[in-house]
């Protein structure tokens, strides 16, 4: 791969359909014969599952590796250990009996453990009957420290990278609670940041917090040798809020029927009503867009914004969305033609896909 980072649209795609995506589906298979090997049940079965039906969340974070030029395969390994944790123990929580903040809590210290390579490993089952995962989240874990202890530039990012990483922890803990408990505590939550983030509602912010980009983005440019503790600020303050909340709303967007039906916890619900919607997502497209302008590589993020817009409306299941035909239009016509070349391009990839499937 050349030492250049690709910001153009077409030599971007050639490299990641070429070189990235290959190898993110050499990592999960990797991780995958060990989840097989899983002696419970119960986490096998949904560490498997969020193997098998989130794997774009590892091709979508894995583009983030080019920012690491000639490490990009080390930006790989540590991208696709994350965001398998990270799948892994939504799964764990969304799908579990258990409805303990302490157990919640006590899983995503994986995800902590996983930015500070100098921190021990620890019983992350502690509050759970099914434990016994054959080491599996550990070696997780184990894989994200040993890229990083391996950066002598991640230090100057750890602490952005960690404070992301507390926030993501946060939302976690407070949205796989009772039902009835979610809500005022993902609001109490927000008390904390609402003078900082008055622009948002609790709900976006809580949008804002479950992203895993800034953090792949940070480790990218820590294992480049370009990090500095003012590029870790910048790169913090240009992806969160609005990048960030732009990928998860995007996520929540496309999940709505099935969280519907799963009784799962969706933002997007809590607007007052379409139009709202229509307009909020186009506010977040704008505001991602003058964020990520200071950046270096900035037409590299550029893409990635476009990217995330036309990856998720290209997406099967929002045909299944009521009045979606208009939300895809006004998004699009927000976004620009980059991000109408990524929907079209990511439509057709997605039908190959499923012919050789």
């Amino acid at each position: 791969m050349s030492e250049k980072v690709p910001e153009r649209a077409l030599p971007l795609m050639v490299c990641v359909y070429r070189q990235v995506f290959p190898y993110v589906h050499k990592q999960l298979n990797h991780w995958k014969k060990l989840a097989e090997a899983i002696p419970n049940t119960e986490l096998q079965t949904q560490a498997l599952a969020s193997i098998q039906q989130k794997t774009f969340h590892c091709e979508g974070g894995g583009i983030y590796s080019l920012l690491a030029k000639e490490n990009w395969r080390e930006a790989v390994r540590f991208i696709v250990a994350y965001q398998t944790i990270s799948d892994y123990l939504d799964n764990l929580c969304d799908r579990s009996t258990s409805m303990d903040p302490k157990d919640f809590r006590m899983l995503h210290r994986s995800m902590t453990d996983a930015l500070n390579p100098e921190n021990e490993l620890t019983n992350y089952y502690l509050y759970r009957e099914d434990n016994n995962d054959g080491g599996y989240l550990h070696s997780l874990v184990l894989t994200c420290q040993e890229v990083l202890r391996a950066s002598p530039h991640y230090k100057k990012a750890q602490a952005s990278a960690t404070k992301l990483g507390f926030l993501y922890n946060d939302l976690q803990v407070h949205k796989h609670v009772r039902e009835e408990e979610r809500i005022p505590r993902l609001k109490k939550w927000f008390e904390h940041y609402q003078e900082e983030c008055s622009h948002l509602e609790w709900y976006e912010f809580s949008a804002c917090a479950g992203s895993t980009l800034g953090v792949f983005c940070l480790v990218s440019y820590a294992l480049s040798g370009e990090m500095t503790e003012e590029l870790a600020e910048q790169v913090t303050g240009s992806y969160f809020p609005y990048m960030q909340g732009l990928h998860i709303l995007l996520d929540y967007y496309i999940d709505q029927q099935e969280d519907e039906e799963e009784g799962d916890l969706n933002f997007c619900s809590y607007y007052d009503h379409e139009q709202l919607m229509k307009e909020r997502f186009v506010y977040f497209v704008k505001q991602t867009n003058l964020s990520i302008k200071k950046l270096p590589h900035s037409a590299f993020h550029e893409m990635i914004h476009k990217g995330l817009v036309g990856l998720y409306l290209a997406d099967r299941k929002v045909q299944a969305i009521s009045q979606a035909k208009g939300f895809v239009k006004a998004l699009l016509r927000a976004s620009g033609k980059k991000a109408t070349f990524f929907y079209y391009n990511t439509k057709m990839y997605n039908k190959l896909k499923s012919l050789h499937s």
